[in-house]
């Protein structure tokens, strides 16, 4: 669907323009230091819905660096909330990151290369201690290996992934035809990923999200029916508090995420579409009844270098066993930012601390009660902190 419908759709234009209106107080009003003893200490503030928004490969200096390119991700939204200037993924090429978001898992040379081809991760029963890290290679995770999501679960908690597109095409896709919609569309284990470019009339991608890369997920075909969807029910469900996730991930397809430039159905991709998405859908969590106790994030899957924080270094390691180079050439994914919008945020809040996908994972882990997955249990891995939260 175009730019123009979609601003159109359900008067989603007007909702946009009345956000990107709003008085945007000045830049670093907020902004904060916090040491490792405040982190060490801090308590998050009682969030109880948290919504991830993941674009697609875009360094900082494109994305926050350059505002005419995407005024209301790089202006408007900073004014609104949190932005964290020192945000890094973790490795390249994209897949790695989205795992690495969801459970953990540090990159091995298939999740690196965005599984092509649906390979079971082999062996199945090799773990490195002390972060519970899978030793071998592969894509598909064994059952044992555990997302956020079946962490959520288990503690009786709700989350859903909305992934745009999936669906369109069903065979394309390979998706299941539910209540909700399209549902737990993903290439047969062992067979190629027909998803790897768009075509006009769908733009979905299955390794633009983490979720149905584990059995723990997908093994239970209804367990991923009911958590795995397109975007058609998701403004029913922002509707109420009642039916919406406490955990949910978007992904948009691979025009609106800036993946691709142009786009398969015409459109100019690029930071000009990122920056159509978060108008439309911006607005539209940010009005829904659970956003009074709610947080939005918004980052990149991978950046333009192989930069990394958060103590990861070169070398095969207890907290990467599978690849000496995380981010291929480099230690990581390279510094992305972040933009983060919840009434427990000062708007313009401006943090320097150092962060990374594992540290977003534990962050959320922690405001849910969970524990810490894979390397968000490294101790130099910091969660949000006080520098971020500034209006507790």
């Amino acid at each position: 669907m175009h730019i123009r419908s979609l601003l159109s759709h359900r008067g989603l234009l007007a909702a946009a323009a009345a956000v990107a209106a709003l008085p945007l107080a000045v830049a670093g009003a907020g902004a904060a230091s916090a040491t490792g003893a405040a982190h060490a200490t801090f308590q998050p503030p009682p969030i109880k819905h948290v919504w991830v928004i993941e674009l697609e490969n875009e360094g900082f200096n494109q994305s926050f660096g350059d505002p005419s390119a995407d005024p209301y991700l790089a202006t408007t939204l900073p004014r609104m909330g949190a932005l964290l200037t020192n945000y890094f993924a973790i490795g390249h090429d994209s897949l790695d990151n989205y795992i690495a978001q969801v459970t953990g898992q540090a990159p091995d040379t298939a999740t690196q290369n965005d599984c092509g081809v649906w390979t079971k991760f082999e062996p199945t029963n090799v773990i490195t201690p002390p972060f519970h890290q899978l030793t071998g290679n592969g894509c598909v995770y064994p059952g044992s290996v555990p997302t956020i999501g079946n962490q959520l679960s288990a503690r009786g908690l709700t989350w859903k992934a909305y992934l745009q597109d999936m669906g369109n095409s069903p065979g394309r896709d390979r998706t299941t035809p539910t209540a909700q919609g399209p549902a737990c569309g993903h290439p047969q284990v062992g067979t190629a990923d027909p998803t790897e470019g768009a075509t006009a009339a769908d733009q979905y991608a299955t390794r633009h999200e983490g979720f149905m890369y584990f059995e723990s997920v997908i093994g239970n075909p209804a367990y991923c029916d009911a958590h795995v969807l397109s975007f058609q029910p998701l403004l029913k469900d922002l509707s109420k508090a009642s039916t919406t996730p406490d955990f949910s991930w978007l992904s948009p397809n691979l025009c609106m995420d800036g993946h691709d430039a142009p786009c398969a159905d015409g459109d100019p991709g690029g930071l000009t579409e990122i920056n159509a998405f978060l108008q439309i859908w911006v607005p539209q969590i940010m009005h829904s009844p659970a956003y009074q106790n709610g947080l939005i994030f918004i980052t990149f899957d991978e950046g333009s270098t192989s930069q990394a924080c958060c103590g990861e270094t070169s070398g095969v390691s207890p907290s990467h066993p599978n690849v000496a180079e995380p981010g291929m050439n480099g230690p990581g994914g390279g510094r992305v930012g972040a933009v983060l919008l919840s009434p427990f945020i000062k708007p313009g809040t401006v943090s320097s601390v150092h962060y990374n996908h594992y540290s977003m994972l534990r962050s959320f882990e922690d405001i849910f009660g969970l524990s810490h997955l894979g390397d968000a249990a490294m101790p130099q891995v910091k969660s949000f902190g006080p520098d971020v939260y500034t209006n507790p």
